[in-house]
């Protein structure tokens, strides 16, 4: 599966995102439908869950904070009361998944940021690139 994440293009991944060194993301088409399968944990700044999807529904969402729209080919997770994107990936072809916006905290509590130009951590900021990950996971940070 390919995985865009900002303009960075990873191809041939196993559709894991690890971010600081932890498997944060995991997408997956199912099979039979191609429709988009999202885990996702959530965290604030002090390293614990608040939130988290498993295959693209919320099973954990501390005090209602979050809200996710989801079509078979989009997932749009939001922060209800301020309205921020937390996480938007969407279906963009055959077998390649775009995460195209998100603001979230890492386990580590630095905050990433996701735009449709680049992906950055703290100071850390990476656009435009393209990898060949020969069925490894994505990693950020």
């Amino acid at each position: 599966m390919d995985v865009e994440v900002g303009s960075n293009l990873y191809r041939n991944t196993d559709g894991t995102i690890e971010i600081e060194g932890i498997p944060q993301i995991q997408v997956a088409l199912k099979p039979t439908t191609g429709a988009l399968l999202v885990n996702f944990a959530l965290f604030d700044a002090g390293g614990k869950v608040t939130a988290k999807l498993v295959d693209s529904t919320l099973m954990i969402n501390e005090k209602r904070a979050y809200e996710v729209n989801k079509t078979p080919k989009s997932l749009l997770l939001t922060h209800s009361a301020s309205g921020t994107v937390i996480l938007q990936m969407d279906v963009k072809g055959p077998d390649v998944v775009a995460f195209a916006k998100g603001e979230f905290h890492t386990i580590k509590g630095h905050v990433i940021q996701v735009t449709p130009v680049e992906w950055k951590i703290d100071k850390l900021r990476v656009s435009g690139t393209t990898h060949d990950l020969m069925g490894r996971s994505v990693v950020l940070g």
